[in-house]
């Protein structure tokens, strides 16, 4: 393993802080790496591998769909696209669809529509989107200027233009934040890379009252917290709430990477042919895995271990924060939960790690749950199992 590690050490760019594993292949809600050890994963790719490893289905579908084709132009049609866009109108209750390859991009897609639709239909001088502090929406250009953490923006500089940020869960700070040239709120329901905090259901609901009596874009990134991750397909259907344009990605492939960008019929007027564009986005092998995933998240099985899975991970998580007083806080919705720390959490989940289970960090200490959603109760107390031994050890 270290000979490979150094290897890959001496070909990529210094980008990531990686932990001394190679992950060579997956099975269920584990996977190996390539020593043979076995490790339970609570990351799932990072809210990626929704469907976990060896999908029967998966497997078999986009099998077939390589035999047939891996990618045809978007001067073209092509079948997988077409009915992985009518199950994300189906599920969303939105109206329109456009895939791209990544969250990054479908934030900036979603970007795009709100300013294209304002400059067209109410004003140009419409260019302002307010995203909150504390946000994470993607690595590009676009994407990193909304992003309301300036760790993530040092060495950037200068930013793009147009971009305002105010408080998360805090109406008063959004209302001083709309001016005559704002267009669109862009916000993610449960603020993912900030720490799992999520939106409080009566803030979402007079921020899409506020949108509405402004004329404004509401904009949910739900690339982490959407695909049935929270127990109902989209974020947005646990606060009865409905954005304009949703930015997906993540688990919509179950490991394949795609986005996506769904809007109602008004503001999707806003692209016309030429706008906006993809190569990759939207091929028949990424599309094929979006409809796998999307039909096994139809059926309901899934989403109710979710919520079921997700109830039971909580109440663990809550008996090792009565147990442990370092433990200050678990939050979060169904399989995206967070357990939040008054230490550093780095060697809890390096302890973690070579004891068999697979963590992740996110925001200032604390630690991040997102297993693959057909996780089950008898895993999660092997994961749960595995945390309390660290943490004896650590105090």
């Amino acid at each position: 393993m270290s000979k490979l590690i150094d290897k890959g050490k001496t070909v990529f760019m210094n980008t990531y802080a990686q932990f001394p594993l190679v992950i060579d292949r997956g099975e269920g809600v584990y996977v190996f790496d390539n020593n043979g050890n076995k490790y339970l994963d609570f990351v799932a790719g990072i809210a990626v591998n929704s469907l976990g490893y060896k999908n029967d289905k998966l497997e078999k579908e986009l099998t077939m769909q390589l035999s047939k084709l891996t990618h045809c132009s978007n001067l073209y049609w092509n079948e997988p696209a077409i009915e992985a866009a009518e199950l994300l109108v189906e599920s969303s209750k939105l109206d329109k669809v456009f895939f791209s390859n990544s969250g990054a991009e479908a934030v900036e897609g979603a970007m795009k529509l709100a300013r294209k639709y304002a400059k067209k239909y109410l004003g140009k001088n419409k260019i302002e989107i307010i995203t909150m502090k504390n946000s994470f929406h993607g690595r590009t250009y676009g994407a990193v200027t909304a992003t309301g953490q300036t760790k993530y923006q040092k060495g950037l500089d200068p930013l793009l233009p147009g971009i305002t940020y105010c408080d998360f869960n805090n109406i008063e700070s959004l209302k001083n934040a709309i001016n005559d040239n704002t267009c669109a709120v862009l916000l993610e329901p449960i603020q993912g890379e900030g720490g799992i905090k999520p939106a409080n259901k009566q803030y979402l609901k007079d921020v899409r009252k506020i949108c509405d009596d402004n004329n404004l874009v509401l904009i949910f990134d739900e690339v982490q917290c959407g695909v049935g991750r929270t127990g109902e397909m989209f974020a947005y259907m646990l606060y009865d709430v409905k954005p304009d344009i949703v930015a997906l990605a993540k688990g919509l492939g179950a490991g394949v990477p795609i986005g996506a960008v769904i809007a109602n019929e008004k503001v999707a007027e806003g692209f016309c042919p030429g706008d906006h564009a993809t190569t990759f986005g939207g091929n028949p092998l990424v599309c094929t895995a979006a409809k796998v995933v999307l039909q096994e998240l139809n059926k309901g099985n899934i989403l109710n271990n979710v919520r079921e899975q997700g109830k039971y991970l909580r109440k663990k998580l809550n008996e090792i924060k009565d147990k442990y007083d370092f433990v200050s806080d678990v939050r979060g919705h169904g399989l995206m939960l967070g357990i939040e720390c008054s230490i550093p959490v780095k060697e809890i989940i390096a302890k973690c790690i070579e004891k068999g289970l697979l963590l992740v960090g996110s925001g200032t200490n604390v630690i991040r749950f997102v297993p693959p959603l057909v996780i089950s109760s008898e895993e999660i107390v092997e994961g749960i199992s595995i945390i309390g031994e660290v943490l004896d050890e650590i105090i």
